[in-house]
């Protein structure tokens, strides 16, 4: 897959992450108001670097996406990941978005990763987990028609079908070019 920027809505734009993204990524990563939920990285930005190096050849293999959110200005935003492809499912994470992102950002970049995974790249469901203490992030998947399959003491887990996202998308046009 070539970088090209993808763009579903009217104020995301997603790139596909380098090496010369570390430094922000990192910075997501080590911010104590947004990484509470993600998995922790080494502090190094060799660390950080060497990571995306290697990530580079799944992408290659179009075994996993690990995307920059950028505005129209091309400002990185946030991140975000598609990954774990089983048969006509996929899981999506690594979504960090920056404090003084635009509002609409999360929305934004939620509905690009659905319109690029379910119509770019074929998918027709969607797999993924939500720590619970996430309060916000697991709302904000029932609010979108997310299901609940499965809740462990850490994790909830969820299905999220693309003909679900057909019955809601309609709520965002606005959102849409």
């Amino acid at each position: 897959m070539e970088n090209q920027p993808i763009r579903s809505c009217k104020h995301v734009i997603l790139t596909l992450a380098t090496v010369h993204d570390a430094e922000f990524i990192l910075s997501l990563r080590q911010n104590n108001a947004l990484n509470r939920f993600v998995s922790h990285v080494s502090p190094s930005l060799y660390a950080q670097k060497k990571w995306l190096e290697e990530y580079k050849s799944r992408e290659l293999t179009g075994d996993e996406f690990y995307f920059i959110i950028r505005g129209p200005d091309m400002k990185p935003l946030g991140t975000v990941r598609i990954y774990d492809f089983k048969n006509d499912s996929f899981c999506w994470g690594s979504w960090m978005v920056a404090s003084d992102a635009p509002r609409k950002t999360a929305i934004e970049s939620a509905l690009s990763i659905y319109e690029f995974a379910f119509y770019s790249l074929g998918f027709n469901q969607c797999h993924f987990d939500v720590r619970n203490e996430n309060i916000k992030v697991i709302k904000f998947h029932n609010m979108m028609g997310a299901q609940e399959t499965l809740c462990t003491d850490l994790d909830t887990f969820f299905i999220y079908s693309k003909e679900n996202y057909e019955k809601i998308k309609h709520k965002y046009r606005s959102l849409f070019e």
